[in-house]
């Protein structure tokens, strides 16, 4: 090989060299700092979601959920006020202490025609007897809630 052509090699070799370790430096530095998102509606506020009425429920109705398999089992939040929200976050009325669960992962609701669970955007989703859900779901004594590792249940 001539002197010129190992040094073009030489040259290409390094520049593929540098375009590698600023494609790693910029992975990692969206893993730390996350992506930009485009700021249009940075004035708005987050919705609060709305409290349901609170309603009268018959005798044997249930009225509390309790993590029955988990780290945090045996734990249990009323639905006295009408919501439960499960999740990480310290606003919620079942923090979880699971590494698959959201800071606000899903919330149980006491409505007129029943109790429901909704997933709110979670990044594991949420189960029902093994389904995962996509939209409010209704929720009885007999079915079990699978939010990441943990298992809950209504109870009354």
């Amino acid at each position: 090989m001539s002197e010129i052509t190992l040094t073009i090699v030489k040259v290409l070799f390094l520049a593929l060299l540098w375009l590698f370790i600023l494609f790693v430096a910029s992975v990692v530095r969206s893993d730390l700092f996350g992506r930009a998102v485009p700021g249009g509606d940075s004035g708005r506020q987050l919705q609060t979601p709305e409290r349901p009425k609170k309603s009268r429920r018959a005798k044997g109705q249930p009225r509390v959920m309790t993590i029955t398999n988990g780290s945090n089992a045996g734990m249990s939040a009323e639905l006295a006020a009408g919501m439960i929200m499960i999740g990480r976050g310290a606003d919620c009325q079942l923090i979880l202490d699971d590494d698959y669960v959201s800071t606000r992962h899903a919330r149980v609701v006491a409505g007129e025609n029943g109790i429901y669970i909704e997933d709110l955007g979670s990044t594991n989703g949420s189960y029902v007897n093994g389904l995962r859900i996509t939209a409010p779901t209704t929720i009885t004594l007999q079915d079990t809630v699978r939010i990441g590792k943990t298992v809950l249940k209504l109870e009354t």
